[in-house]
């Protein structure tokens, strides 16, 4: 009952001090598949993940949670703004190591938002959002092709982290697919990269003599513990952990080689589950576990091709589970990812929350976990999932979660109602909904691997998710609020559908 009362009165922003105050870890894994936990998936999952299970076994399991795209950079942007990426000049796709900043510097992100409230902000990981860096001669550089010498590797990085509210940052540019291949320290390249190298095909880049892929993730475990090792009791402190696995190069380290007996995209989420393991340990060790929630999700679904998703089914491994897709696609399997969350004080262990969430709603979550008041124009498509905590209903001025997909198509989920523009995924994986309708309409309570297309069943309530979905788009927010203005004049939408 102390430890309930506790989270009440935090969830509530009735106490007073730093020390009542939550620490906040929040662990985004890369391209790891809702069907990828074991626990998520235990009847058609073969790979062991002990530390993510014991973790929801301590916490909560959020069995309906969503990625807002089924591909990297847009939800990184939006996890940290509260806000879809569409809205943004990024319509399609993701950045590339050297391309230029998606987040604009005035645009409040959650790191900002706690630090205003007193808290300690770190950034450990993957960034994959822009750097703003130069060449020597002072020009952007942009794209995946600028050599060793195309960049001033001894010059302050215009834009990182550090730059968007975050006190400390270390780590990589983009994916280990996307050079450069170099570490960064808040605003400064650890060295220089000035060899050669390639750790997937057709992606060679400039990278520093001794940076290998292998070592990125054990890396980023080692960092983390270390920040949390460093920290005190009586100052908060936020930490955004973003993985670089079980995204290509499937990478794992030797010593996890052959572990999981189905392949190395099986060994290589061995190696994040225990990497994860690691952050929690650290955790718990510091004395900090009662006043820390810890968050663990991914940014969008197993990639297939790269997982062998197909040799990884005929084993008997489903990285989406039940659902159907994969990263990239309007489809399930494409955004629904696992969500988890760990908090002693606040929420009953081995609980489980049905209510649909989005990745968008870290933003009015810390929001209200700390008693803060948004700016009308921040968060435009967050919500808070705190109610959720307590076993509670959301209150939420959304009507629905708008999926997005590596194409630039959308789909918009209301209920149990799943409305796509798409006669296909929207993304990389082949198919079709049966039949000639335009779009695709499930109800994914009855079907939840999306395999009868009610479109022309129900069109009225095609008429009613597709104008909603039209409004949220055109008033530049899905929440209550003023109108405001996305970043480019025309969003397409409706690419390609007709009613």
């Amino acid at each position: 009952m102390k430890k309930y009362m506790l989270g009440m009165c935090v969830l509530f922003g009735l106490t007073a001090g730093f020390a009542d105050a939550p620490n906040m870890i929040y662990i985004l894994a890369d391209d790891l598949g809702y069907g990828d936990v074991q626990c998520l998936n235990p009847e058609r999952g073969k790979v062991a993940t002990p530390k993510m299970d014991q973790l929801a076994a301590q916490g909560m399991v959020f069995t309906d949670a969503h990625s807002s795209s089924a591909v990297c950079t847009p939800t990184r942007y939006s996890i940290l703004t509260g806000r879809y990426n569409w809205r943004t000049r990024l319509q399609r796709f993701v950045l590339w190591g050297y391309d230029q900043p998606l987040i604009d510097q005035d645009r409040l992100t959650v790191a900002g938002l706690l630090k205003q409230q007193g808290y300690q902000t770190a950034c450990i990981g993957k960034w994959h959002l822009g750097l703003g860096l130069r060449s020597p001669e002072g020009k952007p550089t942009s794209g995946k092709a600028v050599g060793k010498d195309g960049v001033d590797w001894n010059a302050p990085i215009s834009d990182t982290p550090i730059h968007h509210g975050f006190d400390y940052f270390y780590g990589i540019s983009a994916s280990l697919d996307m050079p450069p291949y170099i570490y960064i320290e808040n605003d400064r390249f650890i060295g220089e990269a000035t060899a050669i190298k390639e750790f997937h095909a057709n992606r060679k880049g400039a990278a520093h003599p001794e940076f290998e892929a292998v070592d990125v993730l054990p890396e980023i475990g080692r960092k983390s513990v270390e920040y949390i090792q460093q920290q005190k009791a009586d100052q908060p402190f936020f930490m955004y952990i973003a993985l670089t696995s079980p995204h290509t190069p499937i990478a794992p380290s030797p010593e996890w080689q052959g572990q999981s007996e189905i392949g190395p995209y099986g060994d290589f989420v061995m190696q994040t589950d225990a990497v994860v393991g690691q952050i929690v340990a650290a955790v718990d060790r510091s004395g900090l576990a009662e006043q820390t929630i810890i968050v663990l999700t991914s940014d969008n679904g197993c990639s297939a091709k790269p997982s062998k998703a197909s040799e990884l089914e005929k084993a008997g491994h489903y990285p989406s589970a039940q659902f159907r897709g994969y990263k990239s696609d309007l489809w399930e399997g494409g955004h629904r990812v696992p969500f988890i969350v760990r908090w002693p004080a606040g929420i009953e262990a081995g609980s489980t929350s049905d209510q649909t969430i989005c990745l968008t709603d870290l933003m009015a979550t810390c929001a209200e976990l700390t008693g803060a008041e948004l700016p009308e124009t921040a968060g435009e498509d967050s919500v808070s999932f705190a109610p959720a905590l307590k076993g509670e209903p959301i209150i939420a001025t959304r009507n629905g979660v708008i999926h997005h997909s590596v194409s630039g198509q959308f789909s918009y989920r209301q209920g149990k109602w799943k409305l796509l523009l798409s006669k296909g995924s929207g993304g990389w994986t082949r198919g079709k909904a049966s039949g000639d309708a335009p779009g695709q309409l499930y109800d994914l309570e009855a079907d939840p691997g999306e395999q009868n297309n009610l479109y022309t069943a129900h069109p009225e309530v095609v008429e009613r998710l597709f104008a909603q979905l039209e409004s949220d788009v055109q008033r530049g927010r899905s929440t209550d609020g003023p109108k405001l203005s996305n970043d480019v004049k025309k969003i397409n939408y409706a690419k390609g559908f007709r009613k």
